[in-house]
C-alpha cells in the first residue's frame, strides 16, 4: 500500500517518551507504533457507533418484534385516517 498522506502531531516530552518506550517494547518504530495505535483506536470508535450489541435476551426480543410486530396503536390509526382524508381532499 502506498503511503502518501502525512500525519503530524506536537506532543509533550512526557508523551513522546511514553510512545517511544512503548514502541521499543513492541520492537517497532515510533511511527509504526503510533499509526497502529491510532488505527486501532479509530476502528474501535467507529465500531462503537456503528455496531449494536445485544444480549441473548435482547436478540430474542428484537427477533420476536420483527417476526410478530405489535398492532398499530389507536392514536396512530386515527392519524393515518386523518392523513388519508387530508390527502383525498387535495
Amino acid at each position: 500500500m502506498q503511503k502518501d498522506a502525512r500525519l503530524e502531531a506536537r506532543v509533550t516530552p512526557e508523551v513522546h517518551a511514553l510512545l517511544k518506550r512503548a514502541a521499543e517494547i513492541e520492537g517497532r518504530s515510533m511511527t509504526d507504533f503510533v499509526v497502529a495505535a491510532a488505527s486501532a483506536a479509530a476502528r474501535q470508535t467507529i465500531e462503537q457507533v456503528e455496531v449494536i450489541r445485544l444480549s441473548r435476551q435482547g436478540q430474542q426480543a428484537l427477533a420476536a418484534a420483527l417476526l410478530d410486530p405489535p398492532g398499530i396503536a389507536p392514536a396512530m390509526e386515527r392519524a393515518i385516517a386523518s392523513h388519508r382524508r387530508l390527502i383525498a381532499t387535495e
